[in-house]
């Protein structure tokens, strides 16, 4: 193994929006788990929980998550019963997080032909998380509420190597925060027990390479505007 080949897995993962149907065999999705498993946690707890979802119990769910998003559209009110867990992102919004978070939202948005205010266009996009951007395989990790903050640090590592470990192997993904809000609905449909947590979900298969949406790319800053060398 050359490191040319860890870098292009890495530099090669993307958040793909649009799949094709082409299945992904039960022993390829292990043998990536199970290399996703080497993932360092503190003092070895591997707090990581999977639930993979194909099929029927895929498709329930997406019917139920989307049915219950267009509820809350048409009465906001319902925000208040789908709430997240924990705050993935931050409760106020400031400069660079703020700026890079809109170049990435209208850079997508105009890719695929939404207009600012175009707003049941922008929930017909936002709706297509619900639907694992119609990836075959939906995974849910779930973490127990016990642990501390370290152990979301732990899972991100995880969830790195399932990303990289899958563009190995021809695949690609999509992490997604947005089903956090549909906990409620998601840990009963997976059988998760009470003391367990939605971390996120993530889309997984093969990209649609016609898709314009996987033209989408986004930047990243430059090593000398995040990093501070001390000699």
């Amino acid at each position: 193994m050359t490191m040319s080949v860890v870098d292009e897995a890495i530099t090669s993962r993307m958040s793909v929006r649009a799949f094709t149907p082409q299945g992904v065999p039960r022993e390829l999705m292990e043998h990536i788990l199970q290399v996703a498993s080497r993932a360092p946690s503190g003092t070895n707890c591997q707090p990581w929980k999977v639930y993979v979802l194909q099929g029927r119990s895929r498709d329930t769910l997406v019917e139920q998550v989307c049915a219950a998003h267009d509820a809350m559209r048409a009465d906001p009110a319902l925000a208040a019963v789908y709430t997240e867990e924990y705050d993935y992102y931050p409760q106020k919004w400031v400069s660079p997080y703020i700026d890079r978070r809109r170049e990435n939202g209208w850079g997508l948005y105009g890719l695929v032909g939404i207009g600012k205010g175009d707003k049941d266009k922008m929930h017909a996009q936002h709706q297509r998380n619900y639907c694992f951007f119609d990836a075959p395989v939906g995974l849910m990790f779930t973490i127990d509420r016990v642990m501390g903050r370290g152990s979301l640090v732990d899972y991100g590592a995880f969830l790195q190597n399932i990303m990289v470990a899958a563009r190995g192997h021809g695949l690609h993904t999509c992490p997604q925060a947005a089903w956090n809000g549909f906990s409620k609905i998601v840990l009963p449909h997976i059988g998760a027990g009470p003391d367990e947590m939605l971390v996120c979900g993530m889309a997984l298969g093969y990209a649609d390479t016609s898709a314009p949406v996987n033209g989408f790319h986004t930047p990243r800053v430059p090593v000398q505007d995040f990093t501070t060398w001390l000699d």
